[in-house]
């Protein structure tokens, strides 16, 4: 599961230092005896280990992230294929990968202690193979029945569980006093995806295309680098033996209140920006047809990556300053900005101004991503001061395990927006318009902002929670 910089808070007594243990190489590119906390392991051949992995870790989430986005970008380019889809089908094809990555999260974060950090994002790359060839097949042809895209839709979400084991996996790598940057990094590199796949895709159909859409190369053009990642995964990483999983501190976790205010919260942060990252594009065609693509020379770009990119961009600067202000104080300051944000998006459409709707939007973005950043933050602290283990005098390592356990169920719970978001938006379209559930987000986003405000910022809590 993974682990939040702020486990750092949860110091330990200082102990005479113990002499390194030996690393263990075995076949299969297993490594017993490893410690990351003991630094003179960590100095001597630890952390170049750790990077390595990393790195592989980064490149392979990044794709994932890239494979659960694709559906956003092209359905937008469908109808150009010939494809004659509905309002309502439409935004299935968008929020079904939402559903099942935020689904796999659960199972893929025991993944990496059941068969390996190494074996396991092998594995997982290679899963990747499925959704993009049969996105390639199946917008090849624009008789494919309704059914059969949506399943292969469907298979995007692997691309969405990657995110758990892969945090889950690199946590194990690394000290508590290395994690957060380790972590924002790994979690950086994967957000991105989603925005490259929003900029390479459009580029990507009508390079060459002479003036139709080649729709297939929309999976195609990724498939040599889910190779080069899995090949780079069973050359370079590595399994670690002292990486067990958890499954009695899910239990656990699961009867903490905490945990489940942290989810609701974490679907209006992460999950907006999963979600509008998914809509975004329609949403651009929709209300703005002649920006949706924008012809430079023999390629078309969608500005819509624009909106992904400043929310990944954004959201380790919403730990940092988390880290200074207070986590709560963040949040709240986040769902303010996107309560008004997206009032002021919803009263100026009618000026028609395309340039002042794609600021707004990516405001919103922004906001959502230092939100993101604010609330991964307030967990551990959460669960080391205020949850009921730790008012029941549990010891510093058992309130760490609860958090860590919190992390990776908040996480999947959080991906349910990129579900929710394309299809309250679809309920609205059956009005003819899309205001009805942007003011449902205002609501949602104010709901949020007061359950923040009332668990965790209250005088009355003060002194309890600490600087959250």
């Amino acid at each position: 599961m993974t682990v939040d910089p702020s486990t750092e808070i949860l110091t330990k007594q200082q102990a005479p230092a113990a002499p390194a243990p030996e690393l263990e190489h075995r076949p299969g590119r297993w490594i017993a005896n490893w410690d990351a906390e003991n630094k003179e392991q960590w100095e001597a051949s630890g952390r170049s280990i750790a990077k390595r992995n990393l790195y592989w870790s980064i490149f392979a989430e990044f794709l994932g992230f890239v494979v659960w986005q694709l559906w956003s970008i092209v359905v937008v380019q469908l109808p150009a294929a010939g494809f004659k889809f509905d309002t309502n089908q439409i935004f299935w094809l968008i929020s079904m990968p939402s559903l099942v990555g935020a689904t796999l999260r659960i199972p893929y974060t025991f993944m990496v202690p059941r068969f390996g950090g190494r074996n396991w994002t092998i594995v997982s790359a290679l899963l990747l193979l499925i959704p993009t060839a049969g996105l390639a097949v199946c917008v090849s042809n624009p008789g494919t029945p309704f059914g059969l895209m949506l399943l292969v839709a469907a298979l995007a979400g692997f691309g969405g569980g990657n995110f758990a084991s892969s945090m889950a996996n690199i946590t194990f790598f690394y000290p508590a006093r290395e994690k957060g940057w380790a972590l924002g990094l790994n979690a950086a590199g994967g957000n991105l995806g989603a925005a490259v796949a929003q900029l390479v895709v459009p580029i990507a159909v009508t390079l060459l295309a002479a003036g139709t859409v080649n729709l297939p190369m929309a999976g195609l053009i990724w498939i040599p680098l889910i190779l080069v990642a899995a090949f780079g995964a069973w050359k370079y990483m590595n399994n670690l033996s002292s990486a067990k999983g958890d499954i009695a501190g899910s239990i656990a976790a699961l009867k903490e209140p905490h945990l489940w205010i942290m989810a609701f919260l974490y679907i209006g942060t992460f999950g907006s920006f999963i979600g509008f990252s998914g809509v975004f594009p329609k949403l651009i065609k929709d209300y703005f047809p002649a920006f949706s693509s924008m012809h430079i020379g023999a390629v078309v770009l969608s500005l819509a990556f624009l909106g992904p990119l400043v929310g990944s961009l954004a959201r380790p600067y919403g730990g940092r300053m988390a880290d200074r202000m207070g986590g709560a104080r963040m949040t709240v300051t986040a769902f303010a900005a996107m309560a008004i944000i997206t009032l002021t998006m919803i009263w100026t459409l009618p000026l028609k101004n395309f340039w002042l709707f794609l600021v707004l939007f990516l405001f919103l973005f922004t906001a959502s991503g230092f939100g993101n950043g604010a609330t991964y933050r307030m967990i551990p602290v959460i669960f080391a001061t205020s949850s009921r283990a730790a008012r029941s005098g549990a010891s510093a390592a058992s309130t760490a395990r609860l958090a860590a356990s919190s992390l990776g169920l908040i996480s999947a719970i959080g991906a349910y927006g990129g579900f929710v978001i394309p299809q309250v938006l679809n309920a609205s379209s059956a009005s003819g318009s899309y205001t009805p559930a942007f003011y449902g987000f205002v609501g949602a986003y104010v709901l949020m902002l007061i359950v923040c405000w009332a668990c965790y910022l209250r005088k009355a809590n003060h002194n309890a929670m600490g600087h959250i």
